[in-house]
């Protein structure tokens, strides 16, 4: 047995832990059972994948569940059509700047270690969304000027022919009608995954951390700053106001790689402390405590209700905004 030292931020006083590179610390019930949790989400995961996002898929970037394809537009659209793109674009490339600002800060003030948290692979995995979420909405407001360029160009034409007013054909609010638009393709499609990803990935981490480690688990000398009450609260904050202005879905079966990216964290853990003797980042995943199994069993089915709560958050949006602004919202599939 020995003492493990951990980082001052993100984490606990020194704990009594067994030697994790010996090899009696994993041929023992514990870890089976925590192994065959891990193991059937992964499994289950593969499952739903193969299934609905399979080389059987009909129609580029269709979801089989829903029926209904992502399409380009839905990348970069705002959902109320009186709001230009340009404010989505805005949204995001703050976000972005003050996530990547709090990561570097993180970085800078704890070191290296604080990346192997699963709060900052998670932290990570939202400020990639942002960036790929600014990238792609740069495009979506540049096809938008050049569309309501053209249609207005269309309508001058039109009328110094013909010397008749033709409805412009973004209509009276000068937005544009969805027509011909292409399927979202891979980076949509990508774009997509990491977000309902980092969703669950999001409230699994700050539920954790507020209801769990910091009330029961850090009580005692825990160094709750400025920077970690940030890390583990604007990520949602940033992806709650993100699903207010989109028109991105939610399909249910992309559970799948909520469950997968915990599985490769959870792993990743593993392997390092099967090979190095340092201290877990978690208590809980700790495999030498007698309720290993149950923490791994509870975690792993916290994941339901964490992915369902943006479903319902979404449908909740959907009934306020359609009953609020009825000609004007364009509803997520």
């Amino acid at each position: 047995m020995h003492f493990s030292t951990m980082p001052s931020s993100d984490s606990w006083q020194p704990v009594l832990t067994a030697d994790s590179t010996d090899a009696y610390y994993w041929l023992n019930w514990r870890v089976l059972l925590c192994a065959i949790w891990v193991l059937s989400s992964m499994i289950i995961a593969s499952i739903l994948i193969w299934k609905f996002e399979g080389s059987n898929t009909e129609t580029q970037g269709s979801s089989p569940e829903s029926h209904c394809p992502l399409y380009e537009d839905e990348l970069w659209r705002p959902c109320l059509t009186e709001v230009h793109p340009v404010w989505l674009l805005v949204f995001r490339l703050i976000a972005f700047a003050i996530l990547l600002a709090f990561l570097i800060i993180n970085g800078a003030v704890d070191g290296r270690g604080i990346f192997y948290y699963y709060t900052q692979w998670t932290f990570i995995l939202v400020t990639i969304y942002f960036l790929l979420g600014s990238v792609l909405s740069v495009y979506g407001c540049n096809k938008y000027l050049r569309k309501v360029t053209g249609d207005k160009v269309a309508v001058t034409r039109s009328d110094a022919e013909h010397g008749t007013y033709a409805a412009p054909a973004n209509g009276a609010n000068g937005i544009i009608q969805q027509s011909g638009v292409r399927a979202a393709g891979f980076w949509g499609n990508l774009f997509q995954v990491i977000f309902q990803t980092s969703a669950g990935a999001v409230m699994l981490t700050d539920c954790v951390f507020w209801l769990i480690i910091f009330p029961f688990l850090a009580i005692r000398d825990y160094n709750l700053n400025f920077v970690l009450i940030c890390m583990h609260s604007l990520n949602a904050v940033f992806l709650l106001g993100d699903i207010a202005l989109n028109s991105l879905s939610f399909p249910w079966f992309r559970i799948a790689y909520f469950l997968l990216w915990t599985a490769i964290y959870v792993i990743f853990q593993w392997v390092i402390h099967a090979c190095v003797d340092i201290w877990w980042p978690y208590p809980f995943l700790d495999l030498s405590s007698t309720y290993a199994p149950i923490w791994y069993f509870v975690v792993a089915v916290m994941h339901i209700p964490c992915y369902a709560a943006f479903p319902l958050i979404i449908k909740m949006k959907h009934i306020l905004l359609s009953r609020w602004f009825p000609l004007s919202y364009s509803p997520t599939k």
